[in-house]
């Protein structure tokens, strides 16, 4: 890897966590991957697209760029190493030959100065260790007319679908997990608007999104997934497995409620955010983006 500025989220990523994610990337896709229409939507990548997708994870986002930009090229960049080896190989066996993926801390990377037309992420974003220097990075990667799409989470009140779902759990997730760090940094619409401003965009727009977040084929199946994420594993190490084994029942019994024919589906909400290198007024061509309905 080159320059790291974040070397908490690197060792964090490159560690168990990062494992976890590595060796089961369709369900935390699962969980995700109902968000993906409506943030590509937001994208609007053409066929001839550079596209950089910032914190690729697994890659299934890199992936569904390198299709629509099938004329252009797809590069993922990632800390995690662990990640970034399935998302090679996820890569090579559906046959794309017009995608890259490189380890490294995007805040720091050495772009290419202007090369990329557009800038994507699904949540990585969140990650940086100082949002404004890394925003105004990457602004630079952008050609004069290219824009970003990002997705970020909405902060889940105390009645939220999740919450209740989750209700049973929540008095023992206490601190974040190494890799969760930061996942609450950018919740807030005016955060948002304030990073990305002071990092030199304009045209920034923060539109809610909701969606059904694939948990598991069933309750029990669910269950096990969210006993099985990073943070809920950290806050847990040190429970009695008496008292993990009834939190896990009473946290199935309550997605029973989210059932349906394609499996456990809890209403979720992501805000999907947009903005340009430089201001669309005016321009023409590459500058427009699409319409987002959600």
């Amino acid at each position: 890897m080159n320059t790291i500025a974040n070397r908490q989220q690197a060792e964090a990523w490159n560690d168990w966590e990062g494992v976890l994610w590595a060796e089961q990337p369709e369900r935390y896709n699962g969980m995700m991957g109902a968000f993906n229409a409506p943030l590509f939507a937001a994208a609007g990548i053409a066929a001839a697209d550079r596209v950089l997708d910032v914190g690729c994870g697994t890659g299934q986002t890199t992936r569904l760029a390198a299709r629509q930009a099938r004329d252009g090229h797809v590069v993922g960049i990632d800390l995690s190493a662990p990640m970034l080896e399935r998302a090679r190989r996820d890569a090579a066996t559906e046959g794309l030959d017009n995608v890259t993926f490189e380890q490294g801390d995007a805040q720091v990377h050495p772009f290419p100065d202007g090369g990329f037309d557009v800038l994507i992420s699904r949540g990585g974003v969140m990650f940086f260790a100082d949002h404004i220097a890394a925003f105004t990075h990457l602004r630079h990667a952008l050609v004069p007319d290219g824009r970003l799409a990002l997705l970020g989470p909405q902060p889940a009140g105390p009645d939220s679908a999740y919450a209740r779902a989750t209700a049973a759990l929540t008095p023992f997730l206490r601190e974040a997990s190494p890799a969760s760090r930061g996942m609450g940094s950018l919740l807030d619409p005016g955060r948002i608007r304030h990073v990305l401003a002071a990092g030199g965009f304009t045209d920034i727009e923060v539109v809610p999104c909701e969606a059904p977040m694939t948990l598991g084929a069933d309750a029990a199946d669910a269950a096990n997934f969210l006993f099985s994420m990073g943070p809920t594993r950290y806050n847990l190490r040190d429970v009695a497995p008496a008292t993990v084994a009834r939190v896990r029942a009473e946290v199935r019994d309550a997605l029973v409620e989210f059932e349906t024919a394609d499996g456990v589906r809890v209403p979720g909400g992501v805000w999907i955010v947009t903005a340009a290198r430089e201001s669309r007024k005016g321009a023409s061509g590459r500058g427009s983006h699409l319409p987002l309905s959600a």
